[in-house]
């Protein structure tokens, strides 16, 4: 009989915030975060200066899963036209869920408010490079405004996923048309 290995206290911590933060806020207690990942607080403090540092290291953590389930494959033999399309499918497929509240790099950076709290840095990071995507795609796409229609991408995505965090708009049938309408206006391949 195989015995279940328990992740790391360090795991159980960055996981525990994950989901912690994303449901219930960054304001969050350190109590809960310790009882939610059945860590001392004198142990999350031997691990992570505190709990803001605790917040950005999660927050990195979760990126590359993040990037995964949004990002097309490189190299899939789809034009960049449809590259950013998928993003905002897997956007929509995401929003579907009953357990979506949004973008959660996005979320951070508004309860935060400061842009030089660490936690708020890993979620610009984060942010950035999806809007470095989008310009990297329009540019191979073609369009004459790569760095405009980045931007204009990444605030359709940003709007939509707040909006379909907060309940205030179904995304299915909504999305999709409306990114390839604004690539339509930027000629884009």
């Amino acid at each position: 009989m195989a015995t279940e290995v328990k992740p790391s206290p360090r795991a159980r911590l960055l996981e525990a915030t994950a989901a912690l933060t994303y449901r219930d806020g960054v304001s969050i207690g350190v109590e809960a975060l310790c009882k939610a990942a059945e860590v001392s607080k004198r142990s999350l403090y031997q691990l992570f200066e505190s709990k803001d540092e605790l917040l950005a290291a999660s927050l990195e953590e979760g990126a590359s899963a993040y990037v995964a389930t949004l990002l097309p494959p490189a190299d899939d033999g789809r034009s960049p036209r449809e590259h950013i399309l998928h993003v905002f499918e897997q956007l929509e497929l995401q929003a579907s869920t009953p357990e979506y509240q949004g973008c959660r790099y996005l979320a951070v950076q508004i309860e935060l408010k400061d842009p030089s709290h660490p936690a708020s840095r890993a979620a610009h990071q984060v942010k950035a490079n999806l809007t470095a995507f989008f310009r990297a795609e329009a540019e191979q796409g073609g369009t004459r405004e790569p760095d405009l229609l980045a931007r204009q991408l990444s605030l359709v995505f940003d709007g939509a996923s707040a909006r379909a965090g907060i309940g205030a708009d179904d995304l299915a049938g909504l999305i999709t048309p409306t990114v390839a309408a604004l690539l339509d206006t930027a000629d884009m391949r």
